[in-house]
């Protein structure tokens, strides 16, 4: 009665999980597609390799070795490890135990094996970073640096860090009182041939004080703990900035081909300066001569004010941000005090959209305008303005993430839709446009300093 009973609530946790994981799920992809359409499909082969190395080979990471290879560990081992989730649910439904054992022979104890070995690295790696966060105090996560690494932020790398650490010590801890059960003799717990495994014969003089009725308790606790401690690190996970651990791999794969110093330019602006040189002549309808043409490519808006007026592409990327705060680190205008931070802008731009999304459920699917505007309400012109363009931070991102469209299209619509630039760049814009250069004097001129050399 008491399996059958496990069995229903085991059925129940899954499904519950499962709904709030979906309903997640879906509320993320329709905020993601808010965005403007961006054709991001072409030069497949290249994408595909693009995503091998950046994404499952982590090369970006690998520019600081010791870190790189402690979230290796953690990469490999939340894959891996995540091989006998299967087994256990299956077990969890059929009521079995070790349903795999004795189908696989010797290869079930070697696998049983490696998962101990990177739990127990995954272990030592996420103490390992947090005495990063709390003891060093590297200076990319502190709050007294940077404002954006606030109370949440701090608390929500905190939060998934500690779930690991009971996670593998659940893992660990439920073998080794199942072993321990297994060398009773309890009837239950009976798998031919299997020996006291790598890390958790460790843990086995722990239990072996105990009395049998406490230590198949122990067990059921251990192994129910991390059961759902999975289900709901999944749930957390689509709430917290581990959300890329899933969407790293889509948004390195969609990442921008062209070149890095390549800037998009609009169509429109581009014709207009060539109609101004003389270069073009404007397009007019044939049955009208002094009429535009109807598809002259007149914009409707310049650049971007709130995040449905950026790509989609933005707007994922600032759902797969991992607040590393390589890119900030790495911005010479965050290094020398001004107040721009590029992680702070996609966690900025992912904020408008959580709030957007439960607008919209609160609405009934449908958004109100709540007077709120990502640029203005959620970013500053001081930090647009301080951008430098230099890519730093694109060049930084390990999910080859871009902070720097963003900020070109929020600064494009300040300039071109609000007229809102400072006075040294409308002087600049001034003297491109009359003398076709920054400076303000003729272009007759702007060889006169040569006069004299030989």
């Amino acid at each position: 009665m008491i399996g059958y009973l496990q069995q229903v609530l085991f059925l129940a946790a899954i499904a519950l999980a499962s709904y709030l994981i979906l309903r997640r799920g879906r509320l993320i992809a329709s905020t993601i597609r808010l965005g403007r359409d961006e054709d991001r499909t072409d030069r497949p082969q290249e994408r595909l390799k693009i995503m091998a190395l950046v994404a499952f080979g982590q090369k970006k990471m690998f520019a600081k070795p010791l870190v790189a290879f402690m979230h290796l560990v953690i990469y490999l081992g939340f894959i891996i490890i995540n091989i006998e989730v299967l087994e256990i649910i299956l077990d969890g439904i059929l009521g079995t135990h070790r349903l795999f054992a004795p189908y696989t022979s010797a290869l079930y104890p070697f696998l049983i094996n490696i998962f101990e070995v990177l739990a127990l690295g995954v272990l030592l790696v996420c103490v390992g970073f947090l005495a990063r966060r709390y003891l060093l105090k590297v200076a990319r996560f502190q709050p007294e640096r940077y404002r954006e690494m606030g109370r949440w932020p701090r608390t929500d790398a905190a939060i998934i860090l500690v779930i690991e650490i009971v996670l593998m010590l659940a893992f660990l801890t439920w073998n080794a009182s199942d072993t321990v059960l297994r060398l009773r003799g309890d009837e239950h717990y009976q798998v031919a041939g299997l020996q006291p495994f790598i890390v958790s014969q460790w843990f086995m003089p722990l239990f072996e004080g105990w009395n049998t009725s406490a230590l198949i308790a122990y067990e059921r606790v251990a192994w129910w703990a991390h059961i759902l401690g999975i289900m709901a690190f999944a749930v957390y996970l689509s709430y917290s900035k581990h959300l890329h651990i899933l969407l790293a791999f889509p948004n390195v794969y969609f990442s921008k081909l062209a070149p890095k110093g390549e800037m998009q330019n609009m169509p429109e602006v581009t014709n207009e300066v060539k109609i101004m040189l003389g270069l073009s002549q404007p397009e007019v309808a044939t049955d009208a001569p002094e009429t535009p043409a109807p598809d002259s490519g007149v914009p409707g808006k310049f650049g971007a004010k709130d995040v449905m007026d950026l790509t989609w592409k933005n707007l994922m990327d600032a759902y797969s941000c991992t607040e590393c705060g390589r890119c900030t680190a790495a911005c010479p205008a965050s290094i020398t005090g001004k107040k721009l931070s590029p992680r702070k802008i996609m966690m900025d731009t992912r904020d408008r959209l959580e709030d957007i999304g439960r607008n919209t459920q609160a609405n009934g699917g449908e958004f109100k305008d709540d007077g709120k505007t990502l640029l203005g309400d959620y970013i500053l012109d001081e930090e647009i303005l301080a951008c430098t363009s230099c890519q730093a931070c694109v060049q930084e991102c390990p999910v080859n993430i871009n902070p720097l469209d963003i900020i070109y299209q929020l600064r494009r619509y300040r300039v071109m839709e609000e007229s809102k630039a400072p006075g040294l760049w409308n002087g600049m814009f001034s003297n491109l446009e009359n003398n076709q250069a920054p400076w303000k004097f003729s272009p007759a001129d702007r060889f006169n300093w040569a006069e004299g050399l030989k």
